[in-house]
């Protein structure tokens, strides 16, 4: 298996999202996501973390990182932008992929 960088945004399963995870302030992972044309289902949760950017000398949380086995054997990275630059833009991005 190889790791590719890919970088594109992603579409989460609508209705899928885990209300206690965002009550908490942080991004709920969807159960499946839509990239191009294929579906991405999280089998399981491998791990999570954080970037940070620093802004008139405070610390932020720029990104929420999910590492996940996806349905059908590969594993995926994928990020939820804390802050979009624009509104609408999309905020759930494919990081890489191992197929």
């Amino acid at each position: 298996m190889s790791r590719h960088f890919v970088s594109e945004a992603l579409e989460p399963k609508a209705e899928s999202f885990d209300a206690s995870t965002i009550a908490r302030g942080e991004p709920s992972l969807p159960v499946s996501f839509r990239w191009r044309e294929r579906e991405l289902v999280v089998e399981a949760l491998l791990r999570t973390w954080r970037s940070h950017r620093m802004d008139r000398g405070e610390k932020y949380v720029a990104r929420h990182y999910f590492e996940f086995a996806v349905a059908g054997g590969s594993t995926a990275i994928v990020y939820c932008e804390r802050q979009t630059r624009k509104p609408g833009a999309p905020r759930w991005w494919l990081y890489t992929i191992e197929d």
